[in-house]
């Protein structure tokens, strides 16, 4: 009886299973792509979790449906900045948040007209009218700016994702391509920087292998030419690296394709280099608009503003003026702002991970927020002095009086100013109105400055030198590596190389790492990898650096394949770290001028012409109330002071009860210079940086602290000096 003879289908299967087996051991050890997606995503990306909860929330309980132009273009805006949320949820969030906001503003209208006004809407004065006229516009305003806020906030998170994952496009090219000079394997060599890359783009990597392993993709180039689309408009020399780095798998020559994967290397930093020059061409004009509509010509309005007020007769109130500097300039400035971060290009940046540093805790700790309560808290109770003084609870248990003149401080010329100057008309009291209130509330913004610098600081201090150490460390690092990589070349084991490198190199703060991996390989008795990389007594342990822990993993990957592969590999990696430093200095030189100016523009200019500009308001308010003043005593001494009888009608012309007091005045534009010190901040450090909320944190409490001082000394010289000249001129009117 004849043998029966497999099947095709069943050899198939049998050797399939057999090559199967044998490519598993070569795969090098994923940890399940697939299982750690959602737990990576969530712990990278913990900000973005709110606008989640709340998208997903109303979208569904109200369903709406978008378009399908808008569907696409969101669409693409959260698969960028894999937010778990559809379009329709989307929109359904923003229109929910119009909706409601004009809603509870009409509600809230119509509730203080009916608590207020029993008698109906007819019994409303003018001026009541007016200010509730004012509220509703502010509510439909508030309710258009929510909306535009939600409906594009996927396109600011993507944004802010590719600027994050921009400043990671170098790096990430470059060890992809020093994987593939000593391994010709494109999986491996991204892989191997899905694991060493930081933040976004090492989430984007390992999703180009979920994509595959969920079969969404067939191979890895498939879903990796899929990824790259979305980067072909924002940064092309991205894209064309990577094709260059694909190309070198089909070159049989090992020197051409070496110089194809350097090739590939070149083109991003040439790229970088050119998008980066054209970048700084093109915000010049933006920034000066910005500095012009945004600080100058609101500051400027703020001189006229006491007097616009009075001959209005009081149609222009402190709260006007508070939500339009303090809310509604902000905003247009943030949007302006925010037009002009869309422009920057991406390929450079910072792109330490915050995370990752053992000092975290201190800046994700709220003991920071607390102490800065607590030492900021008595500055605004001096700021609120001449409110608490007219508390009678207060004054009659401390036995003071409710004000004081400065005849108290015996100066004589000023015996009839008041040092807070509250005013009465109808039953109400108005103000304050005198100089020594209007110093007072210098307190207030000083109290604010105070509160977010403390604790910026307390946030920032370990992070921000640990990372300049890091710096310093990397930069010493690459000579190091070079030295080592010779070493390697001429034959030297690597495990005695490191002794080597750490005498020749002593002093240098390189010096102790290669000397602690020599000290764990001759004492402890551990191979390199574990002396490098040992949980307990590893060297990289104390050196929290992403370049030294790739370029160690580099070396131990390579001299499994010989001392020549690794010593080219260590010498390569020093080569490029070197030149990307250069390129990141050009960037800097290029982008310098501009910075300087937004910085100048922030810390020094806005706040002396601020300072300034309350200095002559408080002196405009001063002259008034003094010749009120001296006509009312002409007034009752009929009419023979001084021959003032042309100043008659000046009681009838202004009434110092309808203009904004200075007070206000200067508590307004305070927190307006600290509102725009926080968001030109933060264009500054994207700007030169990338999305780097450290730094920014860092930058806020100096700019604050640079920026408010040099807004209140100002402010307060100038209230000072142009209060005395105006007193010490209208003296001989009395």
């Amino acid at each position: 009886m004849a043998e029966k003879r497999p099947s095709t289908e069943e050899i198939l299967a049998k050797y399939g299973e057999k090559i199967q087996s044998q490519l598993a051991v070569e795969r090098l050890p994923r940890g399940g792509y697939s299982a750690d997606y959602r737990k990576f995503r969530n712990e990278m990306v913990p900000t973005l979790s709110r606008y989640e909860r709340w998208a997903n929330s109303f979208g569904n309980i109200v369903k709406i449906k978008a378009s399908a132009k808008d569907r696409a273009k969101i669409e693409n805006y959260l698969e960028t900045a894999h937010l778990n949320v559809t379009p329709n949820q989307a929109l359904t969030l923003s229109l929910v948040a119009l909706i409601g906001i004009f809603l509870l503003t009409i509600l809230s209208a119509v509730a203080y007209i009916l608590i207020a006004f029993p008698e109906g809407i007819a019994s409303l004065s003018s001026g009541e009218a007016s200010n509730l006229i004012i509220f509703v516009f502010l509510g439909v305003v508030a309710s258009m700016f929510v909306f535009y806020y939600t409906y594009t906030m996927p396109r600011r998170i993507a944004n802010s994702w590719k600027l994050q994952a921009a400043a990671q496009m170098v790096p990430a090219i470059l060890y992809i391509v020093v994987y593939m000079k000593h391994t010709s394997n494109l999986e491996r060599a991204i892989e191997f920087a899905s694991q060493h890359l930081e933040g976004p783009l090492a989430l984007d990597f390992k999703k180009v292998f979920y994509d595959v392993e969920i079969g969404k993709y067939s191979t890895i180039k498939k879903s990796l030419d899929a990824y790259l689309l979305r980067w072909k408009d924002y940064a092309p020399e991205f894209v064309e690296s990577f094709h260059l780095v694909e190309s070198s798998l089909f070159e049989p020559s090992e020197s051409r394709r070496v110089e194809i994967l350097e090739k590939g290397l070149q083109v991003i930093l040439d790229g970088v280099y050119e998008k980066t020059l054209k970048f700084s061409r093109e915000i010049r004009s933006p920034l000066t608009n910005l500095y012009m509509l945004g600080i100058i010509l609101p500051t400027l309005g703020l001189a006229l503003l006491p007097l616009a007020s009075m001959l209005l007769s009081g149609l222009i109130t402190w709260p006007h003026v508070f939500v339009f500097f303090n809310v509604i300039i902000p905003f247009f400035v943030y949007y302006l702002v925010s037009e002009v971060l869309l422009k920057r290009p991406g390929g450079y940046g910072e792109s330490s991970l915050l995370e990752s540093n053992p000092d975290y805790e201190s800046f994700h700790s709220r003991k920071p927020w607390i102490v800065a309560f607590f030492v900021a808290l008595p500055f605004f109770i001096l700021g609120i002095l001449p409110f608490i003084f007219q508390v009678d609870f207060v004054t009659n248990t401390l036995g003071l009086q409710n004000d004081y003149s400065f005849a108290v401080f015996g100066i004589d010329r000023l015996a009839d100013v008041k040092l807070f100057d509250f005013k009465s008309s109808n039953g109400e009291s108005f103000g304050p109105f005198g100089p020594i209130a209007v110093l007072l509330s210098l307190f207030i913004p000083f109290a604010f400055m105070v509160f977010f610098s403390v604790a910026y600081s307390g946030k920032t201090k370990k992070l921000i030198k640990a990372r300049q150490d890091t710096k310093k460390l990397e930069k010493e690092f690459a000579n190091s590596l070079f030295q080592l990589g010779n070493r390697l070349g001429d034959g030297t084991p690597a495990e005695m190389a490191f002794g080597m490198i750490a005498d020749s190199t002593r002093g240098l703060k390189s010096a102790s790492f290669f000397s602690l991996v020599s000290r764990n390989i001759r004492q402890g008795g551990m191979n390199l990898e574990r002396a490098i990389f040992d949980r307990k007594r590893g060297a990289i342990i104390y050196y929290p650096s992403s370049l030294i822990a790739t370029s160690m993993r580099i070396l131990v990957e390579s001299t499994k394949k010989g001392l020549k592969i690794a010593a080219r590999s260590l010498m390569a990696i020093s080569e490029y770290v070197k030149n990307i430093e250069k390129i990141n200095e050009r960037l800097k030189d290029l982008l310098a001028e501009i910075v300087s100016d937004m910085k100048s523009n922030m810390v020094f200019l806005a706040p002396l012409l601020a300072g300034i500009v309350v200095g002559l308001s408080g002196m405009i308010v001063f002259i008034l109330n003094k010749l009120q003043s001296i006509q009312e005593l002409a007034g009752a001494a009929g009419g023979g002071l001084g021959g003032l009888g042309s100043l008659g009608n000046l009681p009838d012309s202004f009434d110092l009860t309808l203009m904004v007091p200075p007070y206000f005045l200067q508590i307004s534009i305070g927190l307006y210079i600290v509102e725009i010190i926080f968001i030109l901040t933060g264009a500054l450090v994207t700007v030169d940086a990338g999305k780097d909320v450290l730094r920014e944190k860092y930058e806020l409490s100096k700019n604050l602290r640079r920026g408010v001082l040099l807004y209140l000394i100002t402010a307060f010289v100038s209230i000072l000096a142009l209060s005395i000249l105006a007193g010490i001129s209208l003296s001989g009117l009395g």
